[in-house]
């Protein structure tokens, strides 16, 4: 029985790494010459081109009913209850559990990583967060922490009501963050996700200023689990590939959410950061979300400079620069999602890249 079960362990291991190799194999969507918007991106199209900032994501593939994860952010390596960061938070449609809000709003500060999950794990992720916190030996005599989790439901692929997610899996996604190139698709907190009737999950993408617009960096990172029509690039591929809401079939899973982290090095206050997390939803709407009732949509936006804030009239290129990030980091988590089958048989495909190759021909993109 001990061998058996090794085996298997042994068996949902190597398809948990081929799943994440073929993902790593899907292409972007610059890649497929897909170019968003008129700024262009960091060296990673990440939101680690924000110096400092590191991603972690531990991704939970068990059995055939196990399809979630959790996605860690960190903005900086340091004591962030020591080292806290201007922060803003902003609701598109507010079905969903977002915790730690009411003190990010009220102090215009983060003072703990950024963990995203499962509906049903945000208690456990947080609980996660603040062991990690109270383990740093700064914090000894700390009585009272903050942690930021934000969710999506991932029940129509993950058997959600076991409420897999640990403590340890987050501290191992904060412990295990690092700078560099972010895995997107079917990853961490993106692991059992949906959008738009396909696989969605993690993606990323940033954009920098030219110098004479100050030479900020944006980046964004997006957890997609939304519905809706959708459109890439101006093109109606929702339409053209026959899957959208309210076309007359079933369409899986619920029809949101969509966590949204907006990170950046311009030097902004609580105040104005939040006039850019209002901005990154409007990408929503580009993608042919209607942010319906059911859908949990939270942009969460933050600074890893601490300077005195620039004036609102240089604020435009950034307002500008975070809808064509958080729009790429949309279409990158749907391009580079793989095929997933989980709880009760479920099945999510995979937008079907040739075919947006092909569309992108047709309409002269």
């Amino acid at each position: 029985m001990e061998h058996t079960m090794k085996n298997f362990i042994h068996l949902m291991v190597l398809l948990a790494f081929s799943a994440s190799l073929f993902a790593q194999e899907r292409q972007r969507a610059r890649e497929i010459g897909m170019e968003v918007g008129i700024f262009q991106p960091g060296p990673f199209n990440a939101i680690t081109d924000v110096r400092g900032l590191l991603v972690g994501h531990v991704t939970l593939i068990r059995g055939d009913s196990v399809r979630t994860g959790v996605t860690a952010i960190l903005p900086h390596n340091r004591n962030l209850f020591a080292e806290k960061v201007p922060a803003a938070m902003f609701v598109g449609n507010g079905f969903g559990k977002l915790i730690g809000s009411t003190q990010v709003n009220e102090l215009g500060q983060i003072e703990t990583p950024i963990v995203l999950t499962n509906t049903l794990n945000v208690w456990e992720a947080a609980n996660g967060i603040v062991d990690f916190m109270l383990a740093i030996p700064e914090n000894r005599d700390v009585r009272s922490i903050n942690p930021i989790v934000g969710e999506t439901n991932d029940g129509y692929l993950n058997d959600i009501r076991g409420r897999h997610v640990s403590r340890s899996d987050v501290v191992k996604a904060l412990q295990s963050a690092a700078a560099g190139p972010v895995a997107e698709g079917a990853v961490g907190a993106g692991t059992g996700t949906i959008c738009f009737g396909w696989k969605g999950g993690i993606g990323t993408s940033s954009r920098v200023l030219p110098s004479s617009l100050g030479g900020f960096t944006v980046g964004v990172l997006v957890q997609t689990n939304y519905g809706g029509v959708l459109d890439m690039a101006g093109i109606p591929v929702g339409k053209k590939l026959g899957k959208f809401s309210y076309r007359n079939q079933v369409q899986p899973g619920p029809d949101g959410s969509c966590m949204i982290v907006v990170a950046t090095d311009a030097p902004l206050a609580a105040r104005q950061l939040e006039r850019l997390a209002k901005r990154a939803p409007l990408a929503l709407g580009r993608t042919g979300s209607a942010m319906s009732h059911g859908s949990g949509d939270y942009v969460i936006a933050f600074s890893v400079t601490k300077t005195e804030s620039l004036d609102d009239d240089n604020l435009s290129p950034l307002f500008q620069a975070v809808v064509e990030a958080t729009e790429e980091a949309i279409y990158n988590s749907l391009l580079k999602a793989t095929d997933m089958t989980g709880h009760r048989g479920n099945t999510a495909k995979a937008l079907p890249v040739h075919e947006i190759k092909g569309l992108l021909k047709e309409y002269g993109r």
